[in-house]
């Protein structure tokens, strides 16, 4: 959408913003919001995405394609917008946001210390009703193991009946030392109270004040020549030593600290964060993450940051990261506000913990890693979604084997091509082939796709060929052991599948469905329709398409870096005179590519960082 055709609605709402702090949310044509965005200037800050087109990135082209209504929250300081534009962000899930996965609120342990006899609960909900809450955790399964570790630990009381402390005898979970039974009055108030605190301790990962209190009441015991109570203190003591040093020993300095990891894997991506308190990890998390393709580590990280400390119940000192993320300053100031003392936002350069954030990194990638792995080894969802593409792209069959096709090069250097295979919606690795283009000069991907369509499909074509040959003559051994695919997906749009299709039908293989898949939108293009198809948000075919399109873009690019091997890779940008490596990286940042700088205007490359009207004239002339 040019600027010139906004419509006059969009028009008078873009006239009429404020200069002011505050938050934007953006609505597609039904009404749904598809963009929750901040601004220091609302009026500078929307308005941008409505001027010439060449300096936007390719999300950013996209969304405001979809705009179709936008409304605004005005704020009192850009640190307010900040906070406000996370909790949207969680409520709404937008499409075109960086977001924890799930629309359902993360889980937290809850400690009613409203009940004057307390109990220790899993609840997803937060309320100001004078319990301790902690947490977040990822999932039901790491929140449902702190829980059953209290109950070993500590003998809290998990029944739910009204405590009078006239019960004729205590249950089971007395005589297994997992209760000390208020219910029949073998304790009194004070000691039960004694309990729910040395959990509220140990959740905070205050494990040397448990242990320093349960030593006192222990020696306290014993010399009131109570020795069974003694000797319960000791066993729980020694529980909880167990259970201490099993915790991985994180620092040799005592530490209160989240140290946080970052994987990243096409739309997805992985944040894994330890729990320092004191010399011990007492805990980690991996939380997912949906919506970070074309968005920077830095954006990644900051966007998770905000969201995941917007329900966090304990913020510590240190936020220990692997890369300074967007908005340092002003998340600091919130977590600052939010614990009522100094937070820091750090990026450990050596020592402990920065082997503890790459740790965390490793984590991360394997927690990504894994939950792929979970997604593909489950056979009813593989079904689903296979059903699903068969329905949705009206295929003759259900696509058992699906062949995807993606280039790779910079500036059309060391151009390669990769093939990935996946049968029955799994990835089979011993059918990936790679290819090094051979016909084609430069950046063509046109060329590239057709050059490497003709190499893999004619040798069915030339298998064919010699089948039908006359009977009595000898021919050689069939020269193609591949089968051909169900379903040919093209990493690309229009263009792409216009090449492919040319080839296909010039071989003979016109028979097989070939679809192109536009990474903008994830759009589908099918022959002879102008308008892609879009897979349903959430469902099965689109996860499996999503994931098909990334393992080949990740072997491409696996292959491309072992060609290219240590050569230097250069730039139009480098033979620039005044432009290096800082320059260079702001540049890129902004337009995304060098043919998007040569087609910005004068006016839009001064206005980059670190650039003069000078300069940028000069980029021009060079370019």
């Amino acid at each position: 959408m040019a600027s010139s055709t906004i419509s006059e609605k969009l028009r008078k709402q873009l006239a009429a913003l404020p200069a002011r702090p505050g938050v934007y949310i953006m609505r597609n044509a039904a009404g749904e919001v598809i963009y929750v965005g901040k601004a220091a200037k609302l009026r500078d800050r929307v308005r941008s995405y409505f001027g010439s087109p060449h300096g936007l990135e390719p999300k950013t082209r996209a969304l405001r394609e979809q705009v179709d209504d936008f409304e605004y929250i005005v704020v009192s300081n850009p640190g307010e917008a900040l906070l406000l534009e996370a909790t949207l962000i969680k409520r709404h899930q937008p499409f075109f946001n960086i977001r924890l996965k799930d629309d359902k609120r993360y889980p937290y342990l809850k400690i009613d210390l409203q009940n004057p006899w307390p109990r220790v609960t899993i609840t997803r909900r937060i309320e100001n009703d004078g319990a301790r809450y902690f947490g977040p955790y990822a999932s039901a399964g790491s929140v449902r193991a702190a829980l059953d570790l209290t109950k070993k630990l500590f003998p809290w009381r998990s029944c739910t009946k009204e405590i009078t402390g006239r019960d004729p005898r205590p249950c089971l979970d007395y005589y297994i030392k997992r209760c000390i039974a208020p219910c029949t009055a073998y304790c009194t108030k004070e000691e039960y109270d004694e309990v729910i605190q040395q959990v509220i301790l140990f959740l905070e990962g205050k494990a040397d004040d448990v242990l320093r209190r349960l030593r006192a009441q222990m020696d306290e015991a014993a010399e009131r020549l109570e020795f069974e109570r003694a000797a319960q203190l000791r066993d729980q003591l020694r529980a909880i030593e167990r259970t201490v040093e099993r915790q991985h020993v994180a620092t040799t300095r005592h530490e209160d600290a989240d140290v946080f990891g970052l994987a990243r894997d096409g739309d997805d991506a992985c944040v894994q964060v330890f729990f320092i308190r004191g010399t011990q990890m007492i805990g980690r998390d991996s939380f997912m993450l949906a919506g970070v393709r074309d968005e920077s580590d830095a954006a990644v990280l900051a966007n998770f940051l905000l969201q995941y400390y917007e329900g966090a119940q304990y913020t510590p000192k240190l936020v220990a990261v692997p890369l300074e993320p967007d908005d340092r300053a002003a998340i600091e100031a919130l977590l600052t506000e939010k614990r009522g003392a100094r937070v820091e936002v750090r990026v450990p350069a050596r020592g402990e913990k920065r082997r503890l954030v790459d740790l965390a990194a490793e984590n991360a990638r394997e927690a990504l890693a894994l939950a792929r792995v979970r997604w593909l080894a489950d056979a009813s969802k593989t079904e689903q979604a296979l059903d699903q593409l068969r329905e949705e792209l009206s295929l003759p069959a259900v696509p058992r084997r699906i062949e995807c096709y993606d280039n790779s090069n910079i500036q059309g250097a060391s151009p390669v091509s990769s093939m990935v295979v996946f049968v029955d919606g799994r990835p089979a690795p011993n059918q990936y082939r790679r290819f090094r283009v051979k016909t084609v000069q430069g950046a063509n991907d046109f060329a590239t796709m057709q050059e490497v369509l003709r190499r893999r499909f004619g040798r069915h074509a030339r298998t064919a060929a010699a089948a039908a040959g006359d009977e009595g003559e000898s021919t050689a051994p069939a020269a193609d052991t591949w089968d051909l695919p169900d379903l040919v997906i093209i990493d690309g749009g229009k263009g792409q599948l216009s090449a492919a299709r040319e080839v296909m039908q010039e071989l003979g293989v016109h028979h097989i469905p070939v679809v192109g898949l536009a990474k903008r939108h994830e759009e589908i293009f099918v022959p002879d329709d102008d308008e892609p198809i879009i897979l349903p948000r959430g469902s099965e075919a689109l996860f499996l398409v999503q994931r098909i399109r990334d393992e080949a873009h990740r072997f491409a690019i696996t292959f491309h870096r072992q060609v290219r091997g240590k050569s230097s890779i250069q730039s139009a940008l480098d033979t620039i005179p005044g432009i290096g490596p800082k320059r260079k990286k702001a540049l890129l940042k902004k337009f995304g590519s060098v043919k998007a700088i040569r087609e910005a205007d004068v006016d839009e490359i001064a206005a980059t960082v670190g650039f003069t009207r000078a300069l940028a004239e000069r980029v021009k002339a060079e370019l």
